[in-house]
């Protein structure tokens, strides 16, 4: 079981999934490459209610506030105090894409309300899926048909574009603004892709003695017309900076699927198209990549990295996989299929239990990959798993609701005021923050 204890990491405050439709020790070859860079010429442009219904099924305060804490202490050897943690305002949200609706839902993690619905493209469309968080609680989320969206936590941080006096933001899912009057979203970059899913913060330039995260980057991954493409963006403008081309992979359907940054900075995404799956990882820096083949039994479907930096797969088929870089070797348990994950820094990779004959997390231990627990909620079609920074495991499924789960009691409570939810990567950059590590 979860152990609600202090956990090292660091996180800072800074002052500033498409629609779904092996065996243990494999080795993987790995195929090294280095894709010609490409000259970005998309353009990019600045974009310029009510409180959400929260349903108590059981478990927390009467209020919905969280009756646990986890104390979020520094990394060990680490010369920091960077601790502000749970009392950090810009950390205490889940964001979720509404991908019928063309939006994202900002969830406060502590009173299960909605403070901000913020549409996520110029037309409103774009079918926008995987959603990822920053080091400064801002963040990021993709549309499969192209695009990708920086919105900021803070109001603070929103600025002023659209001519009004003050800054116009949305309160809540019935005060959706429009496009161009809304100012906190940050920037829009359009994208001419056929797919678009995996995204992923960088870690940025992470000042430890002021607990501060500069010059981060986002990554996504891309399909056009068969070909796979990484780029870098720049987060503080969604400028465009790399991009490289991943040569011997073909997308012939749904294309990168679920992507991660490891404590390096490097970018990791998998793929769905091919047979054996790819496991791509690119180098933060040169865009140089190497690629490993997925064990055959594993559809894979869920990603995630844990805080050792191993990458994890959530096949729907097969089992689940782990995959250690240094020796090159995979670990699987063919027992429990999923599809999001998420880490909880304290030893436990928690994912959501595919078939949906069962709904509900299951919790493998990241070291011996044994089943050591499963939560039953009513969910419908649970699909995205995220941790929060009180340490309650969030499953978001495909109808309206967001399930807050308490791991050591398994009672949960319920947002049930989402549009067609579909989110199952790091919505509240829990994932990002237990992967940094000191630099040096």
């Amino acid at each position: 079981m979860p152990r609600h204890t202090a956990i090292g990491l660091v996180w800072v405050a800074s002052a500033c999934s498409g629609a779904g439709d092996g065996h243990p020790g494999t080795h993987g070859e790995g195929i090294v490459g280095t894709g010609p860079h490409l000259d970005p010429t998309e353009t990019r442009s600045d974009s310029g209610g009510e409180t959400g219904k929260s349903n108590t099924e059981t478990g927390g305060d009467s209020d919905g506030t969280p009756t646990i804490k986890f104390d979020l202490g520094p990394i060990p050897d680490a010369n920091t105090n960077c601790h502000a943690g749970a009392d950090e305002a810009a950390f205490r949200y889940i964001w979720v894409a509404n991908s019928g609706q063309g939006t994202i839902s900002k969830i406060n993690t502590d009173t299960l309300i909605e403070e901000g619905r913020y549409r996520v493209r110029p037309d409103s469309a774009g079918s926008p899926s995987r959603t990822s968080v920053n080091l400064s609680g801002d963040v990021a989320v993709a549309s499969r048909l192209g695009g990708i969206t920086k919105v900021h936590a803070r109001t603070d941080d929103c600025q002023e574009h659209n001519g009004q006096v003050g800054i116009q933001t949305s309160s809540g899912p019935n005060d959706i603004l429009d496009w161009g009057t809304e100012e906190c979203v940050a920037w829009y970059t359009p994208m001419k892709v056929s797919s678009q899913r995996p995204v992923a913060w960088d870690q940025g330039d992470f000042d430890f003695s002021t607990c501060e995260s500069h010059n981060a980057k986002v990554w996504t991954a891309t399909a056009t017309n068969g070909v796979v493409t990484v780029a870098k963006l720049n987060g503080d403008n969604g400028t465009i900076e790399a991009a490289t081309v991943i040569n011997g992979i073909v997308a012939a359907g749904y294309g990168p699927y679920g992507g991660a940054v490891d404590g390096n900075r490097d970018f990791w995404f998998m793929h769905r198209d091919s047979s054996p799956a790819p496991l791509v990882r690119v180098g933060a820096d040169t865009l140089d990549y190497t690629v490993w083949p997925v064990p055959g039994s594993v559809k894979p479907y869920g990603f995630a990295i844990d805080p050792k930096g191993r990458p994890w797969i959530a096949g729907y088929q097969g089992g689940t996989a782990r995959f250690d870089p240094a020796s090159e070797s995979w670990q699987i348990n063919p027992d429990v299929t999923g599809v999001g994950m998420m880490s909880d820094g304290l030893g436990v990779m928690w994912i959501a239990h595919y078939p949906w004959t069962s709904e509900g997390v299951a919790a493998l231990d990241t070291e011996t990959m044994e089943l050591i627990d499963f939560i039953a909620v009513p969910a419908s079609l649970g699909k995205g798993v995220s941790v929060d920074f009180a340490g309650y495991v969030w499953l978001v499924d495909m109808t309206d609701s967001a399930f807050r789960i308490d791991p050591g009691t398994h009672d949960h409570v319920v947002y049930t005021g989402l549009t067609g939810p579909y989110t199952y990567s790091d919505m509240t950059g829990f994932g990002l923050a237990s992967v940094l590590k000191p630099q040096g």
